[in-house]
């Protein structure tokens, strides 16, 4: 088995960009993503894009071939969807393809545009990564969905609406200076209090934006980068992907996410490493709370004990084990179908240290990843080590 490097990665800013076709964000991405490997694109293989409502929001279905059209790529094509988590499961199979011997470089990522659209027909869309039968038909959205988890949790364990504030503070701070970011700009713990309610307990600044972006990565397999002298630093050692039943409803508490639990297992085991390795995080913040669980998940937190992490300055920049030093889907944005590609392009850019917060994270070695879809009952985990 073959070990995989990354060799490039490519971001479009993530934000409001509702003149730009999905394929334009995408082209964007990969052409950056090209440049950063300096990898020809002759070489590459397989393309396995991520993108979710792309069919709802430009009216495009089919989209795998438009997108190597727009990367300028000739090599078999493939879309998948898994709600938030679409990229991440591209990127898993990336790795999974150039490990098997497959393929020696394939380039992954993801695209989502929904600023086009009203914000109710946006929210109508994302819902139907909900069980369309059993909540969507009940009138639940996401926001619903979480800040009943939210309550769970509080009723589980404890916790206040001021611990979340201190995620929502944290992820802004960091992404003050990250190019990419859609809000670059600092929000207190008192502003965030202050915040109009969206679902209680969550409110405004407890909830990611809508946003238009692009991810892309060129994986590359360690014989490949060594024969074209590739500077490839950044490895993924670990991946592991879980599921969970869908309607919040049939699950057996909502106080944790199986499926994410089962994602760090696995990818933990993959690599090597454990929890206590773990330098710095991407995770799926879409709202506070899902913060809290993703750390939790992960292990960089006991149960019950996520909550206070940011308030203890655990995740800070300068913490323990810093987390969302891109300022995470919270602050960065979260353009669905490309938040996994994103995230791992991040964690990169961080461990190789090219990312304008890496001097929070000089000595890491070990980063981790996790990207989930829905209420998570999608998740994907991702380890990445520095290889040299």
């Amino acid at each position: 088995m073959t070990d995989v490097r990354v060799a490039g990665v490519g971001l479009t800013h993530f934000g409001s960009h509702p003149e730009r076709t999905g394929r334009d964000l995408f082209a964007t991405a990969a052409l950056r993503a090209f440049e950063d490997a300096g990898v020809p694109r002759g070489d590459v293989e397989e393309l396995n894009y991520g993108n979710f409502m792309g069919a709802l929001a430009e009216h495009q279905g089919h989209q795998a071939p438009l997108m190597a059209e727009a990367a300028g790529v000739n090599c078999p094509a493939t879309r998948y969807e898994e709600a938030c988590a679409s990229a991440g499961v591209a990127v898993r199979e990336a790795v999974r393809t150039v490990r098997a011997g497959e393929a020696d470089v394939v380039v992954a990522g993801g695209m989502e545009r929904m600023t086009n659209l009203p914000t109710d027909e946006v929210t109508e869309g994302l819902a139907i990564a909900a069980d369309d039968l059993f909540e969507v038909r009940a009138g639940v959205t996401f926001p619903g969905a979480y800040a009943l988890m939210a309550k769970a949790y509080f009723d589980a364990y404890g916790g206040e609406r001021r611990d979340l504030a201190h995620v929502a503070a944290k992820n802004h701070a960091n992404a003050v200076p990250n190019e990419y970011a859609q809000y670059r700009q600092e929000v207190s713990v008192e502003e965030a209090l202050d915040a109009p309610p969206v679902a209680e307990p969550l409110h405004l600044y407890d909830a990611c934006p809508i946003t238009d972006g692009a991810s892309a990565l060129v994986i590359v397999s360690e014989e490949y980068a060594a024969e074209h002298d590739v500077d490839a630093p950044v490895a993924v050692t670990g991946t592991g992907q879980g599921t969970d039943r869908m309607a919040l409803a049939d699950r057996e508490h909502l106080a944790r996410t199986p499926a994410a639990d089962d994602a760090a297992d696995t990818a933990y085991a993959d690599a090597g490493v454990g929890p206590d390795d773990v330098d710095v995080a991407e995770v799926h913040d879409c709202f506070t709370i899902a913060e809290v669980f993703a750390l939790e998940s992960l292990e960089i937190a006991d149960p019950g004990e996520g909550i206070s992490a940011a308030r203890d300055g655990v995740t800070t920049a300068d913490g323990d084990t810093p987390v969302n030093l891109s300022g995470g889907l919270k602050a960065k944005g979260h353009p669905v179908g490309a938040t996994g590609g994103s995230q791992i392009a991040e964690l990169t850019r961080l461990l190789r240290g090219d990312h304008p917060n890496s001097d929070h994270v000089a000595d890491a070695e070990v980063g981790v990843a996790h990207n989930a879809g829905g209420t998570v009952a999608s998740a994907v985990v991702h380890v990445l080590e520095v290889a040299e």
